[in-house]
């Protein structure tokens, strides 16, 4: 008996030799087919087409899969859906906490508020009320004026500056309880009442070692420094008619007049010489009343 199964060989004996194609992963011979040694006939093995996976189809929307390797297709995406957030129960709470918290911060802040314009009234600039007619028509009754309080610690008074000084010759004040001085403090700072008693505002005519003295010509008092009669185009047009010798100005001092020359306390008459440690700034601006806003600059002599 020849070995091997009916399998194995052929119609005549020799050996099946198999199809190229069965050795790849996707054909395959079917393994009831054979031939028996009776010379029976040999069936060919049968080949099947190559297993193919199911591609994806592309839809009419570009990146829109409409086919799926189990053959069902997915649903079209959806449009977002917007969800409105219902306020919280805590919302009005917290809204009233807010405005409580801010009534509870307001102390604090006027605090705050104080303190900055104490060190603005005190280092930098003040605000004055004019309460005479010395100053006019450069300055009028009920005026408001800054007062630049640092200037002069870099260059000395000038000729012409318009400066604000403290009383060269004091008298006793007048006793105020706590509440009142800091009110009157307060008004002065604002600039809404200055005393006539204790700071004045006159305009500088005369520096330390200059002579100063008033000629009358054709019964005009003209001013003269050092020999050279001012041109003072800021005067009253009432004119000064009354004489005043040669005074020589001590140093560290200065020598102020009124615009207003008939009717001001200065220099010449009542307050002497002002020492330069009882200035207290140069006046540059008028802030009140609106209509009289402007600057106030300084006159430089020839």
């Amino acid at each position: 008996m020849a070995s091997g199964s009916p399998a194995e060989h052929g119609a005549d004996g020799e050996p099946v030799v198999p199809h190229p194609a069965s050795e790849t992963s996707d054909t395959r011979a079917d393994a009831s087919v054979g031939t028996s040694r009776s010379g029976e006939g040999f069936a060919p093995p049968v080949m099947t087409a190559p297993a193919t996976e199911p591609q994806p189809v592309l839809g009419a929307a570009a990146g829109t899969s409409v086919g799926t390797e189990d053959g069902h297709g997915s649903a079209p995406p959806t449009e977002p859906t917007i969800v409105e957030k219902k306020p919280e129960p805590g919302d009005g709470r917290r809204k009233r906490s807010g405005g409580l918290s801010f009534l509870q911060e307001l102390p604090v802040l006027l605090l705050i508020a104080f303190v900055l314009a104490l060190l603005i009234k005190t280092f930098l600039v003040q605000a004055f009320y004019i309460p005479s007619e010395s100053m006019v028509p450069t300055l009028k009754v009920g005026d408001r004026v800054l007062v630049n309080k640092l200037t002069y610690r870099f260059h000395p008074p000038r000729r012409g500056d318009i400066i604000v000084f403290e009383d060269p010759n004091p008298t006793p004040q007048v006793h105020r309880n706590p509440v009142s001085a800091f009110l009157h403090w307060l008004g002065e700072g604002l600039g809404l009442s200055t005393s006539p008693d204790k700071d004045f505002i006159k305009r500088v005519i005369g520096l330390p070692g200059d002579t100063v003295e008033v000629r009358v010509i054709n019964g005009v008092g003209i001013v003269y420094v050092n020999g050279h009669p001012l041109q003072e185009p800021y005067l009253s047009p009432v004119k000064e008619t009354r004489p005043y010798p040669p005074h020589v100005v001590p140093a560290d001092s200065l020598f102020v007049m009124g615009d207003n020359r008939t009717n001001s306390n200065d220099s010449r008459y009542g307050l002497g010489f002002i020492p330069e440690s009882k200035v207290v700034g140069r006046a540059f601006v008028i802030i009140w009343p609106p209509s009289r806003i402007r600057w106030l600059s300084g006159i430089h002599y020839p």
